[in-house]
């Protein structure tokens, strides 16, 4: 059975690396865990790194870490069903939101359960995801304020996810100008903006974000070490901390290019082969995973010599070259993975989830952007 390995010593360093980075701009953050889907063993293996506020999208999610963790502080990061109310209440100590509606709502479960819930009003910023229209927001926050049981700990926005609209200096400057009039138009302390994600981490450096943008949600440049913005890698940062293992169950010397009439495969493509490779071989593993588990455009081989050729539901196939040869039947072969194969990956019953220590060498160069 193939399996999915996280290491927790390198989650850690990256945690630490952050964590730096973070202090010294005087900004605090939250991990964003919904990636884990839930899972216990990678969920204890994040509480034992982190010291922050962890969020996620699933209630169920922050349900577990609840359970695991009592003491931690949980955000739900999207704007709540209405009808989830009382148990946003329960197990949220946070929630994003955009919906008076649901305000209400949570404000009425908050004082059956004797609660003070906080929330961050999101702010939509070109994104076109969830958020209130920026010119609503004085009308918005008078009306909340109505609200028993509801504080406003901060406002907030996103940005990348939908239409990957990038954050820069005017967006972020605008949200510290919504935050200093809404607090003197109304007296009233707004103690967050929350508007950094992963993909603002490499404006850090350049020097825009601005002063005010105190809050950061990040959970893909924590857990791959990846710079969003400019689609590549943080220097000092690990890339690998999850690692997929699949065992060869075939390996067979078979012609290049399929025969018969081409129709549509499992994910609804005809693919094409080159001409020039007809009566030509190659050796091909199969190993036993497929695209029920994974996204096979988002894993690659650590092993030189090897090529993903294609998936089907419970298989992928593999292209191997003379220089791995050695192969056989029941090896193990470990592919790196990107943030789309490991979602996959973690809502699959039949991938195994394991925990490893981890080197116990220090990241080089540590937060240096």
């Amino acid at each position: 059975m193939s399996y999915i390995t996280l290491n927790t010593e390198k989650l850690a360093q990256n945690y630490d690396f952050l964590n730096h980075l973070f202090d010294r701009h005087e900004i605090e953050w939250a991990v964003v865990a919904k990636l884990l889907c839930g899972n216990e063993t990678f969920l204890k293996s994040l509480l034992s790194v982190v010291n922050t506020d962890v969020c996620d999208s699933r209630l169920s999610n922050l349900k577990k870490i609840k359970e695991l963790s009592p003491e931690t502080k949980t955000v739900y990061i999207k704007p709540p069903a209405k009808r989830l109310a009382a148990s946003i209440v329960k197990y949220a100590d946070v929630s994003f939101n955009s919906e008076l509606e649901t305000i209400k709502a949570l404000s009425e479960e908050a004082f059956r359960q004797n609660k003070l819930h906080r929330i961050v009003i999101m702010i939509e910023m070109g994104e076109l995801r969830e958020g209130i229209m920026a010119d609503s927001l004085p009308d918005f926050y008078e009306e909340v304020l109505k609200f028993p049981n509801i504080e406003v700990s901060g406002i907030g926005t996103n940005l990348k996810c939908l239409n990957g609209i990038l954050p820069d200096r005017d967006k972020l400057s605008r949200l510290v100008s919504y935050r200093r009039n809404t607090e003197e138009r109304f007296q009233r302390k707004i103690p967050y903006i929350s508007a950094g994600s992963s993909v603002t981490i490499p404006l850090i450096s350049k020097g825009s974000v601005p002063e005010g943008i105190n809050h950061f949600r990040v959970g893909e440049s924590l857990f791959f070490g990846t710079d969003v913005f400019n689609d590549t890698f943080i220097k000092g940062m690990h890339k690998d901390v999850f690692t997929l293992t699949a065992e060869v169950i075939e390996m067979i010397e078979k012609p290049m290019v399929p025969t018969g009439k081409v129709g549509k495969n499992l994910t609804g493509e005809s693919p094409e082969h080159n001409e020039k490779d007809r009566g030509k071989t190659s050796v091909r593993a199969i190993v036993d995973i497929g695209v029920l588990d994974i996204d096979v455009k988002q894993v690659y081989p650590l092993r030189e010599g090897i090529e993903v050729l294609g998936a089907s539901s419970d298989m992928m196939i593999l292209n191997i070259t003379d220089d791995v040869m050695d192969l056989k039947v029941g090896d193990e072969l470990n592919f790196g993975v990107s943030y789309l194969a490991v979602l996959r990956a973690m809502n699959s019953d039949y991938v195994d989830k394991k925990v490893v220590c981890g080197e116990k060498k220090k990241i080089s160069a540590i937060a240096q952007i």
